[in-house]
């Protein structure tokens, strides 16, 4: 953890110790709001009343000094209300996490599930598998709050998109897909929040929630440490065009969408504003998105807007600048130390103190922190039982299972047989190594068993050597051993790639390349090994293995990224044949060349005049090791167009006095493409058609698949993407078996981008939908 991190956690630790003197009594939760007899009549303890009727009668009640209390992540208590301390800052990125301070491991329950992360469970592109994730991490961080050990908010997904492979926590997030980020997003805060697809949008504020999830970090933030750049003082410089068809859509649908109740601004700047003073940002989220949550800064990016940043001329006008904007509490105390001063020089006034305090109290209440005793309401039940369980063990497992990679495998040479292998060798410092499984924001796993144990339940005969002393390889030292069991072996897999030395939050790499003299051992494994070597890849970002695909000494190459605890088992069960591997790779690979471009240079669009070449499989256009969406499998899938459009007229959902318009401010030329603006009120519903595709399996053995349909526009304006994916489906089709998928495809949203001002327009013309090797074309006509 940095320095600056590691002062707030430990001001925090000492803020909430109140609260972690509970976790270890007999009652968790003696000091709960509203307790009886004393402290349970007042306005806002009436659970017949409004969440804002109640938050407002809360706020009405407090001082000036009690207000400016509650404005940091460990809000103080209230003694004369009978409010007790409260924790705000919790993780939950791929599992319950202690990161912050609001999840402790230290009481009776000492783990809990450790799901792949996030990068891993995005390759299983299975909408319904990361719904699940986020309900089973919810049911975990409501059993530990039961027991004291655990808050209500937290401050996950990470819907960041992947936008350089070199980033240090692009593993955190769903890759570099702005749709695919975006539905993960929508499906993890709906499972964990519990969100239901019947209820009330918000009417009154008073939908309740499980958990509060957070979307993070809010915007355009992808930078940890790389050369002179530090995401503390960063200034993001984004077109128009990639803010509204990059960056913001995750954001948008986790709060549209997903509902999602917290929202989190980045260290970063965006375009010479710090992101957690961009007024103009976080009120679009509310005003046009619909959030109705409260706003945190990241840990303590108020700080950085004067610290760091040198934006304001004082701490208190950066506090101001950022409550002004809509921030709601500070991860830090910084808010706590500067918010009356700030007062006193009229920078900020008390109202909108009360602004952020509604905010915050309302997702208290929406949680049920003001109903009454945690442990007789609706989620009393859960405890220990439900921590570690057999069905969140499993999965985590079936999450490792999907999200696995196949990227090579010449001649069929997986899977294996097992009858017919003699002797295992097992190579490589993380095949025997567990602590660095999970990637950040891991918690405590329920099971520690790594690679190297979970393959001697296949082989009795396997033998280890690390080849390495640690991942960074410095030295070739300890070959010698690896070499020698590697020629005594039947098969030999060798596990290289990255573990949170080289990648992490406040770590960008530099190369892309495979660390040290891995790539050294690798070859030499290879040049005595009886028969082709297998290579398993760990880490989340890409790696250039240009050398081993190219080598016919390696038969094959699994990505297994950074698979949780489960995840020796997943891959075992993959390379003897358990299990049939189906998952696509999430994010582009990109050859050690990329790293002549600066990180810095937020453009994903590509520029021949200056040598960029784009980023993302959207905008690049050099050379790639592997592309998104590669993947797979041990048998063989055939599509088939079942019915589909050619046409689709658009002149009926334009109004008849644009017509005119738009062919006067067009004159001669044809009309190339339409902004949504122009379309009728709710046209976009009529619009929408389905694709049918049958999908057949004509290999040996059942398999599951994802489908990924892709659009090629019209180069009908600047900067139209390569190709877009619209719609991804995972189907699972047995072996000489058919089965039929359908998409729903709404050419507002998945045939439109954004034009050189951030509008969305969709082009006009004929645009091909291509799934696999097929190709449709679909005519866009006025």
């Amino acid at each position: 953890m940095n320095l600056l991190l590691l002062q707030l956690t430990l001001i925090s630790l000492l803020f909430f110790t109140s609260t972690i003197a509970d976790k270890t009594s007999s009652d968790p939760h003696p000091n709960f709001p509203c307790k009886p007899p004393h402290h349970n009549s007042h306005p806002f303890c009436n659970i017949s009343l409004s969440t804002t009727q109640r938050a407002l009668s809360l706020v009405s009640l407090l001082t000036l000094p009690e207000k400016i209390s509650q404005l940091s992540n460990t809000a103080a208590s209230i003694p004369r209300l009978g409010i007790p301390p409260y924790e705000w800052w919790s993780e939950s990125l791929h599992g319950l996490a202690d990161n912050g301070p609001g999840v402790s491991f230290n009481g009776s329950i000492s783990s809990a599930t450790s799901f792949p992360q996030v990068i891993v469970s995005a390759a299983a592109f299975n909408r319904t598998l990361w719904r699940e994730i986020g309900a089973a991490v919810a049911v975990e961080g409501r059993a530990m709050y039961n027991g004291g050990q655990a808050g209500l908010t937290y401050w996950a997904p990470n819907i960041n998109v992947f936008r350089d492979p070199r980033w240090g926590r692009g593993q955190e997030t769903p890759g570099e897909d702005p749709l695919v980020v975006s539905e993960y997003g929508v499906e993890f805060v709906k499972g964990f929040q519990e969100v239901k697809e019947t209820s009330q949008v918000f009417k009154n504020n008073d939908e309740k929630l499980m958990l509060s999830a957070c979307c993070k970090h809010f915007t355009a933030y992808d930078l940890e440490k790389w050369g002179n750049f530090s995401r503390y003082d960063f200034n993001a410089v984004v077109t128009e065009q990639d803010m509204e068809d990059t960056y913001q859509p995750p954001f948008e649908s986790c709060i549209r969408d997903g509902k999602a109740s917290c929202l989190m601004c980045s260290y970063n700047a965006v375009n010479g504003v710090p992101a957690c003073a961009r007024e103009d940002l976080l009120q679009k989220a509310r005003v046009e998105w619909g959030f109705k949550g409260y706003i945190t800064s990241d840990c303590d990016a108020v700080a950085t807007i004067f610290d760091y940043q040198g934006y304001t001329n004082s701490s208190e006008e950066a506090v101001a600048d950022a409550i002004k904007a809509g921030v709601d509490i500070n991860c830090g105390t910084y808010m706590v130390r500067h918010t009356k001063s700030a007062i006193d020089k009229g920078k900020v006034s008390e109202e909108q103190i009360d602004r952020a305090l509604l905010n915050l109290f309302a997702v208290q209440l929406r949680l049920g922190l003001f109903d009454g005793n945690p442990r007789e309401g609706r989620y009393a039940k859960l405890g220990t039982n439900d921590i570690c369980s057999s069905s969140h063990r499993e999965l985590a497992l079936e999450a490792a299972r999907q999200g696995i990679v196949l990227l090579k495998n010449d001649h069929k040479h997986l899977p294996l047989k097992k009858n017919q292998v003699s002797s295992l060798a097992i190579i490589g410092p993380m095949a025997n190594n567990i602590s660095n499984m999970g990637g950040t924001y891991t918690g405590k796993p329920c099971q520690r068993k790594t690679i190297f144990n979970e393959l001697v339940e296949y082989v009795k005969k396997t033998s280890y050597a690390s080849g390495c002393s640690d991942v960074a390889c410095d030295s070739s030292n300890e070959f010698g051993e690896a070499v020698a069991i590697a020629k005594g072996a039947d098969y030999v897999i060798v596990v290289a790639g990255l573990d949170l030395t080289q990648e992490t939050e406040d770590k960008d790499r530099v190369s892309l390349s495979l660390p040290g003299k891995q790539k050294d051992l690798v070859t030499s494994i290879a040049a005595v090994s009886k028969k082709p070597v297998i290579l398993v890849l760990t880490g989340g970002g890409p790696v250039d293995v240009t050398f081993a695909k190219t080598d016919p000494r390696i038969g094959s190459i699994v990505w297994i990224g950074y698979p949780g605890e489960t995840g020796g088992q997943a891959l075992a069960e993959i390379l003897f044949g358990d299990f049939n591997p189906g998952g696509r790779l999430p994010m582009t690979w990109y050859p050690q060349s990329f790293t002549k471009v600066a990180m810095s240079d937020m453009h994903m669009r590509a520029d021949s005049s200056r040598g960029y070449p784009g980023r993302t499989y959207r905008f690049y256009t050099g050379p790639q090791v592997y592309g998104f969406g590669t993947g797979l499998s041990y048998t063989d899938f055939d599509y088939k167009v079942l019915s589909a459009p050619t046409r689709l007229g658009l002149s009926e959902v334009i109004p008849q006095s644009s017509h005119k318009k738009l062919l006067l401010q067009n004159g001669e030329e044809q009309l190339r493409y339409l902004e949504l603006d122009d379309l009728e009120v709710n046209s976009c519903e009529s619009l929408r058609f389905n694709v049918r595709f049958s999908v057949s399996n004509t290999g040996e053995m059942d398999g599951s698949h994802v489908l990924m349909l892709y659009s090629r526009m019209p180069q009908v304006l600047s900067g139209v993407p390569e190709k877009q994916l619209i719609g991804f489906e995972r189907v699972h089709v047995r072996s000489s078996e058919m089965v039929e998928a359908e998409f729903v495809i709404d050419p507002c949203k998945h045939l439109s981008l954004a034009n050189d001002v951030g509008k969305r327009v969709i082009p006009l013309g004929v645009h091909d939908l291509v799934l696999g090797d097929l190709q449709h074309s679909l005519s866009l006509e006025f």
